[in-house]
């Protein structure tokens, strides 16, 4: 586990954040109006006390006005194709959902590196979980989920959907949704997230 909290750091989605923040002259209180989250989670985030999950840095890329990728990949990084093979994914342990707690997921991103893009795939291991309603995240945009093994429940609003291997949802990521696993060994699937602005 240390070791890849020690991955996610090398990332510093953190700096970037702060640079960001700091580039536009926006304080902590700022950037916490503009996304709707508080200021000691953003200061956390800054610090890389709390690693965020995929929907925080999503709010907080929009409130930049740049893409989401700007946090997974190197600064002076401008390849107009990206290989990334087999074990080289960036994998990040999601912390700190907006109402505390993490998600029942991990993801590896599988396009780190490359800019100007709409969308943003992943691969995602999913962790046996109880399912709370506080496992909803929300954001912008459309998500695609192709599942390649184990088995997730898929909620969605009020409906609520069991995926097995070979299945695959679409959906507006606008409404509340989220998963938790139900097969014993980690399902892991891969999600590709779509947002005009990323």
């Amino acid at each position: 586990m240390n070791n890849i909290r020690e991955e996610v750091k090398e990332l510093q989605i953190g700096r970037k954040v702060r640079h960001l923040r700091q580039q536009r002259r926006m304080t902590l209180q700022d950037l916490a109006d503009q996304t709707g989250l508080s200021k000691p989670l953003l200061s956390q985030i800054e610090n890389d006390q709390v690693i965020p999950p995929l929907a925080t840095l999503l709010r907080i890329s929009k409130a930049f006005k740049v893409g989401i990728e700007n946090f997974f990949q190197e600064e002076d990084s401008c390849e107009k194709c990206i290989l990334v093979r087999s074990g080289e994914s960036r994998k990040l342990i999601q912390r700190g959902l907006s109402r505390g707690g993490s998600p029942p997921y991990i993801y590896h991103s599988l396009a780190y590196g490359k800019r100007d893009r709409n969308i943003e795939p992943f691969l995602m291991e999913f962790e046996s979980r109880t399912w709370s309603d506080d496992l909803l995240v929300h954001h912008e945009g459309q998500e695609f989920l192709y599942l390649l093994e184990g088995e997730v429940e898929f909620h969605y609003g009020d409906r609520v959907i069991t995926l097995g291997s070979g299945d695959s949802i679409f959906y507006d990521s606008s409404e509340p949704h989220g998963y938790v696993a139900l097969s014993d060994g980690p399902p892991r699937g891969i999600v590709v997230l779509y947002s005009r602005e990323f």
